[in-house]
C-alpha cells in the first residue's frame, strides 16, 4: 500500500469518521447504551441459576433450583425485564451533558416520557410489556424526545426562574418544571395517536417501522460490514469501536435483552450479533484479534517489536491492544493492513456459520467486558463449544497473522542492523 493510496483513503474518511464522532445524538445514543451494560450483566447472573437447571436436567440440585427459581431470577424483572427506562435515562444525561443542559430532573424526566409513550393502561395496572428489550428503540425516542424539547425551551427562556439567593436544588427543580409539563403532554399527545390512528401502542408502531432495518442488522452482511468499517478506521488511527459502535450498538444491546428474556421465557434464542458476540469472540483480545500477533513479536529477533509485545501482552489478554495498535504500530503498517483488516471478516464468517447451523450456542447472557480468551465466550452462551471456537479463532488469526509478521519482522531487524552499523 503506497503512500498515496493511504492519503486518498485519508482524504475521504477522516470526514466522514469526523462527522460521527460530533454527531451529538449518535454519540448519546452509543453512550447511553454503553452505560445500560452492567445492568444487561447482573440481569445475565440472575439467569444463571436457570441456565445450570436446564444443564442438569435432573436430580435433587435440579429441583431445588426450580423449587427456588422465582428468588434466584428475581433480579431480573427489574433489569433486563425494564432495560428500556434504564436506557432512556441514561441517553437522555448523555445528551444533554453535550448540550450542557444536564440537572438532577435530566434522566426523570425522559423515564417520564419513555413511560408515558410505552406503558399502556389496562385494567388493575399497567402493561410493561415493553418496558423490556422491545422498548428499546422507542426509550431512544423518549431521550432524545424530552432532551431536545428541554433544550429549546431553555433557549427561549420558556422557564421558571427564581433569584441567585434561592437554594441550587430548589432553583433547578422550578426551572425543570415548564419543560417537564411541556414534555407530558407532548408524550401524551403522540401515545394517544398512535393508539387512535394506528391501532397499536408507539412501540409497536416504532418496531413496525423498525422492522426491516432490526431483521436486517443480524445477519451475515451487516456483520461483515461492522467488523470491516472497525478494522478500517483503526488502522487510520481512529478508534474504530467507538465510532461504529454509534451506529449498532443499540441494536446488538436490543438483541442481546431479547435473547436473555426468550431464553429466561424457555423461548427459541434467535439472534447472532449481540454486545457479548462482539467483544467476546470477533473482537477477543481486541480489534483484530491481536493476541498471537503479541505472542510472535514477544519471541521476535527484533529488538523493538519483542519490547512492544512484551509490554503489550497482558493488556491484550484482556483486550486492551491500544498499546499494540499504536506501539507496533498496526496504525498505517502497510505490513499488517491485510491480517489486521481482512482477518476477521473471516472470523466472522466462521463464528456466524458456526452459530447458525447449531454447532455453537447462541448468545443467552451479557458477559463483562475485559475478560481473557474464552471465559466471556462461556459466560455468553454456556456452551464450551464456544471457548473452542475462540480458541480456534485465535489460532487461525496467529496464522493469518504470521507471513505477514515476518516481512515486518525483517524489514525491522534491517533498520535495527543499519542503525548499529
Amino acid at each position: 500500500m503506497n503512500s498515496k493510496f493511504q492519503d486518498t483513503l485519508m482524504k475521504y474518511m477522516m470526514p466522514i469518521a469526523n462527522k460521527v464522532e460530533q454527531q451529538k445524538h449518535l454519540q448519546a445514543i452509543k453512550d447511553g447504551m454503553i452505560s445500560i451494560v452492567p445492568i444487561i450483566i447482573v440481569g445475565s447472573i440472575s439467569l444463571l441459576p436457570l441456565a445450570l437447571a436446564n444443564l442438569i436436567g435432573s436430580g435433587p440440585v435440579y429441583d431445588f433450583l426450580n423449587a427456588h427459581m422465582s428468588v434466584f431470577t428475581y433480579a431480573g424483572m427489574f433489569t433486563t425485564d425494564m432495560l428500556s427506562i434504564y436506557a432512556a435515562m441514561f441517553i437522555a444525561i448523555a445528551l444533554a451533558k453535550r448540550y450542557d443542559i444536564c440537572n438532577n430532573l435530566t434522566g426523570a424526566t425522559a423515564i417520564m416520557v419513555h413511560l408515558i409513550l410505552s406503558g399502556l393502561s389496562i385494567e388493575g395496572g399497567m402493561d410493561i410489556s415493553y418496558l423490556g428489550a422491545s422498548g428499546l428503540f422507542t426509550c431512544i425516542v423518549s431521550a432524545i424526545l424530552s432532551v431536545e424539547v428541554t433544550r429549546i425551551l431553555t433557549k427561549k427562556k420558556i422557564i421558571i426562574r427564581l433569584p441567585d439567593s434561592v437554594p441550587t436544588m430548589v432553583g433547578e427543580s422550578f426551572a425543570s418544571l415548564i419543560p417537564l409539563l411541556v414534555n407530558a403532554l407532548i408524550a401524551v399527545v403522540i401515545a394517544n395517536l398512535s393508539l387512535s390512528f394506528g391501532g397499536k401502542v408507539f412501540p409497536a408502531f416504532i418496531m413496525s417501522i423498525l422492522a426491516p432495518a432490526i431483521s436486517t442488522m443480524d445477519t451475515l452482511p451487516a456483520l461483515l460490514i461492522v467488523i470491516f468499517l472497525t478494522q478500517f478506521l483503526w488502522f487510520f488511527g481512529l478508534h474504530g469501536p467507538s465510532i461504529t459502535s454509534a451506529v449498532w450498538a443499540s441494536f446488538a444491546i436490543a438483541y442481546e435483552a431479547e435473547n436473555m428474556a426468550n431464553y429466561a421465557a424457555g423461548q427459541p434464542v434467535e439472534h447472532i450479533f449481540t454486545f457479548g458476540l462482539f467483544y467476546s469472540v470477533l473482537q477477543v483480545t481486541g480489534s483484530g484479534l491481536t493476541i498471537g500477533l503479541v505472542i510472535m513479536m514477544m519471541r521476535s529477533k527484533a529488538q523493538s517489536l519483542k519490547s512492544i509485545g512484551t509490554v503489550g501482552f497482558v493488556p491484550t489478554l484482556f483486550g486492551i491492544n491500544e498499546p499494540i495498535i499504536f506501539g507496533a504500530p498496526i496504525i498505517l503498517n502497510p505490513f499488517l493492513f491485510i491480517p489486521f483488516v481482512f482477518g476477521p471478516l473471516v472470523i466472522t464468517i466462521l463464528t456466524y456459520f458456526s452459530m447458525t447451523s447449531g454447532l455453537v450456542g447462541k448468545p443467552i447472557a451479557g458477559p463483562p467486558g475485559f475478560l481473557p480468551p474464552g471465559v466471556g465466550a462461556f459466560i455468553m452462551t454456556l456452551d464450551w463449544k464456544c471457548v473452542a471456537l475462540v480458541f480456534v479463532n485465535l489460532i487461525i488469526m496467529t496464522i493469518f497473522y504470521y507471513p505477514f509478521f515476518k516481512m515486518m519482522e525483517a524489514d525491522e531487524l534491517k533498520k535495527e542492523q543499519g542503525e548499529a552499523a
